[in-house]
């Protein structure tokens, strides 16, 4: 999946560390990431030094103290934020991706890097100031927190809980297609989980609530950072409890539909957590109840 980097892992704790020339740089505008394209399909990100040349130029933000925020590590490789406005980059060979886009590149630990940095990025634009006093905040020299100098407000990165659901009835999976624009693969159910619920009556919840069908015997698969929606999912496997007719919500699905593990219309593609969980029903190896 997405987290399962080569060797090592991403280094997620904090560190008060000082940019190096050599250290890579997550430049964000909008929506979208500053990379280099390969013609593998791989994806390059810019360095300090390179971002302190840009930063030079009329087209982007001046550099100051504060400029770049420390992110996270992997491979022993320093990650860090550009914070300010990156505009247009003076290097052409450089451009800016849709941040979802990212997925369907080749390269898995960029496309970890790039939907974590997204996901820390949105917390820190969301949390420049004070939501209790509205005083504008400073970020903590010891843990990610950004603290509130006037009252004292300790403000945490934001981390969704959600649900990916595969419900299944004997060899038949369940199968869906979101009703929003933009993506229009095949998927499994899903869904957050709200306050005051365990995950387990999310999953019970949420398949009531798109689909129409009761579930059972619930067996926990496995978990996965998304960043690029803030989110951490987690993957259930469940049975059919009575009868099967679909009675979908239109609001949230195109369809939903019955399909054979020998048959199943889409393939793994080594990222998500849905589509591993879609192929280990496939080979027959998901979690099963016992007897």
């Amino acid at each position: 999946m997405l987290q399962d980097l080569t060797y090592g892992r991403l280094e997620n704790e904090f560190r008060h560390e000082a940019p190096r020339p050599d250290d890579i740089v997550v430049c964000i505008l909008e929506n979208k990431i500053l990379v280099q394209k390969g013609a593998d399909n791989s994806l390059t990100m810019p360095r300090v030094q390179q971002v302190q040349q840009w930063a030079a130029s009329e087209n982007w933000e001046r550099w100051q103290e504060n400029a770049l925020q420390y992110s996270f590590r992997i491979h022993g490789v320093n990650y860090f934020l550009w914070m300010g406005n990156g505009g247009s980059c003076p290097d052409a060979s450089y451009a800016y991706e849709p941040a979802r886009a990212f997925r369907y590149y080749e390269s898995k630990e960029q496309c970890y890097a790039c939907m974590t940095a997204w996901h820390l990025y949105s917390w820190y634009r969301s949390s420049r100031f004070c939501g209790r006093c509205g005083s504008k905040t400073v970020h903590d020299a010891k843990e990610r927190m950004m603290r509130c100098p006037q009252c004292g407000n300790l403000i945490f990165p934001r981390i969704s809980p959600a649900v990916i659901v595969a419900v299944t009835d004997g060899d038949r999976l369940l199968m869906s297609k979101y009703a929003r624009p933009g993506y229009t693969n095949y998927a499994l159910l899903a869904g957050y989980t709200e306050i005051g619920e365990t995950v387990e009556q999310t999953v019970h919840r949420e398949v009531m609530e798109e689909v129409g069908l009761r579930v059972k015997n619930l067996r926990y698969y496995k978990s996965q950072p998304w960043g690029i929606d803030g989110n951490v999912l987690m993957g259930f496997y469940c049975d059919l409890d009575g009868e099967d007719t679909i009675r979908l919500d239109e609001t949230e699905l195109a369809l939903a539909q019955w399909h054979y593990r020998h048959a199943l219309p889409i393939q793994d593609d080594g990222i998500s957590l849905t589509r591993e969980m879609i192929r280990t029903f496939g080979e027959g190896k998901e979690p099963k109840h016992p007897a």
